[in-house]
């Protein structure tokens, strides 16, 4: 039997079960008043980010008065999109929404570069009844949503008192979107009770205390992760959050290190690039200002978690007193809120290297070489299981299966969608509960009572009748000087005798590269090292290779470029 479960004990469980992120943040706003609630470190205005903050009492009346505003235009169950930029302003229009008993959308304002295609069709799926953003960015929102009306929360004067209902904890709070990393974006309808449950897991997990931890995030609002960090979190565990745009952290990494340092206890997140990326960014200058003792947990999810990335940040800011032990590698999907397993507190992530033929083939077995994996621990308050994919059996104890999830945190399936079924509520049912399961798509293996995430279903590349996991290759061909780190992409193409590989990727920045030699290079690398033989390999510009609005590379888009012809006008050599 494959399947753990890890019984968190919950904040505030036995309070009443109708409420909302709103509704504790009146709660919140009653008992810390004037402490700082959320604070936007705006790098637009200032290079060292000039701190926009808004205390729980101002929160409040402001999440009260967008909410009264909302009142007027939409009946509780419309939607209302969030087309905003990251700021203190995001959050007030989020809340608000909750507030009025509206289902929340959070998204992004149409400025966002590369995106706008996947925002309209965003809200061609969710139908919203009003649109809420700030006035400077009120003409772009009215000139990309037509008629629709179109609330800037930042100039809604203040409202009266008044007595707000409490939610069904089944009706929907927000529809959370996936990022399109592996198909087209899709709704998650969750709950209340959904994500107030995640949310507690989280403040569980992850050590959450009020007055004593703070939320540091350059994560967008509109992201699974970003939005349970910067909102969910604080709300359940009454904890402040500091907030920058992605872009100042692309900028610039020290940004986010040195908001960390200025703030106790911070708890952050970052996909596992971002930590390769600040550590080769952040200079010694930088690190001199630096001193992060006081981090409580940094959080690595969304992509595979490398044993070469933890090293390397561990290694760089050592020095300014970050404690190895901080580092938490995590799973989770959009369709369970966010988190779904969290290595343990106060000690290293676990890694263990499997035979790289045997994991391919669908069995863990240690070896002294091969693929090494990090541990995504033990589930935080809900339960895990490996299952056939196919059957929905469990499989034996050390093979590979997909990882199935059940817990009050799951979603209730996608909006408007009916092929839902195929992944939310499968069988067996908890007979106490009544909950299913979830399919997450998600290969991966339980290995002495820990989750090892393996690789994605859909993109396996099958070639010969073997497995090879996309992540291994782009490993491999990411070792060569001239290829640009964490930019390649593998993927499966059809060719004349089955499926063929192929790999995109970017020249390292300001590097002279032969194309034509450093392709055979790679050929021979992955040869070398997967016995695979690659069809094609495309060499783009830095900046090229496309990715999702969380800055992840998106092996989808690759593959639907590279067949519709789009990369071949872009390729170098």
């Amino acid at each position: 039997m494959e399947t753990i479960s890890q019984p968190v004990p919950v904040p505030g469980e036995a309070a009443e079960e109708r409420e909302s992120f709103a509704i504790l943040l009146g709660r919140w706003a009653r008992v810390l008043g004037d402490e700082p609630a959320v604070t936007h470190l705006d790098h637009r205005r200032s290079a060292d980010g000039r701190a926009d903050t808004l205390s729980w009492r101002e929160l409040d009346a402001r999440v009260s008065a967008v909410a009264a505003r909302l009142s007027a235009i939409a009946v509780p169950g419309e939607r209302a999109a969030v087309l905003a930029g990251q700021s203190a302003d995001y959050v007030v229009a989020f809340l608000g929404a909750i507030r009025a008993g509206l289902v929340a959308v959070p998204l992004f304002a149409p400025g966002l570069p590369g995106h706008a295609g996947r925002l309209a069709a965003t809200l061609a799926d969710c139908a919203p009844r009003v649109a809420l953003t700030t006035t400077g960015e009120f003409d772009a929102v009215r000139g990309f949503v037509g008629d629709l009306p179109v609330v800037a929360v930042d100039a809604v004067p203040p409202a009266g008192a008044r007595d707000w209902p409490e939610p069904d904890p089944d009706a929907p709070a927000y529809l959370q979107y996936t990022s399109g990393s592996t198909r087209s974006p899709a709704g998650v309808v969750l709950t209340h009770r959904n994500v107030l449950a995640n949310a507690r897991q989280a403040c569980t997990a992850y050590g959450v205390e009020s007055r004593t931890t703070s939320a540091v995030s350059w994560l967008p609002l509109f992201h699974d992760m970003g939005l349970i960090l910067g909102i969910g979190a604080p709300m359940v565990g009454g904890m402040a959050s500091v907030l920058m745009d992605p872009l100042a952290f692309i900028e610039r990494p020290a940004r986010w290190l040195r908001a960390l340092s200025a703030s106790p206890g911070a708890i952050s997140a970052a996909p596992n690039f971002a930590y390769a990326y600040s550590a080769s960014r952040v200079t010694e200058a930088e690190k001199s200002y630096l001193d992060l003792s006081r981090v409580v947990s940094l959080i690595n999810g969304s992509e595979p978690v490398l044993p070469a990335t933890i090293a390397k940040f561990q290694d760089a800011f050592g020095e300014c007193g970050l404690r190895p032990e901080v580092h938490r590698s995590s799973y989770g999907l959009a369709e369970a809120t966010v988190l779904v397993s969290v290595t343990d507190a106060g000690k290293p992530a676990r890694q263990v290297t499997f035979d790289r033929d045997r994991l391919a083939a669908g069995s863990a077995v240690p070896a002294a070489s091969g693929t090494t994996l990090v541990s995504c621990g033990r589930p935080a308050g809900q339960r895990v299981r490996i299952a056939d994919p196919g059957t929905g059996d469990e499989v034996a104890p050390g093979q590979v299966g997909e990882i199935r999830v059940s817990g009050p945190n799951v979603g209730r399936g996608y909006w408007g969608r009916a092929a839902s079924s195929a992944t939310f509520g499968l069988p067996p049912l908890d007979p106490d509960t009544g909950e299913g399961w979830l399919a997450t798509g998600d290969l991966g293996v339980v290995f002495d009572g820990e989750l090892f995430v393996t690789g994605r279903l859909k993109d396996l590349v099958v070639v010969d009748g073997r497995n090879h996991y996309p992540q291994d290759i782009e490993q491999t061909v990411e070792q060569h000087p001239g290829v640009r780190p964490h930019s390649a992409a593998a993927f499966a193409v059809d060719g004349e005798d089955g499926e063929t590989a192929v790999v995109v990727l970017e020249r390292a920045k300001d590097a002279d590269v032969d194309i034509a030699a450093a392709s055979a290079a790679l050929r021979s690398a992955v040869s070398a090292g997967h016995g695979l033989r690659l069809h094609d390999v495309v060499f783009l510009a830095p900046g090229e290779v496309p990715r999702t609005s969380s800055g992840k590379i998106s092996r989808a888009r690759c593959r639907e470029s590279y067949l519709d012809g789009t990369l071949a006008a872009r390729r170098l050599g």
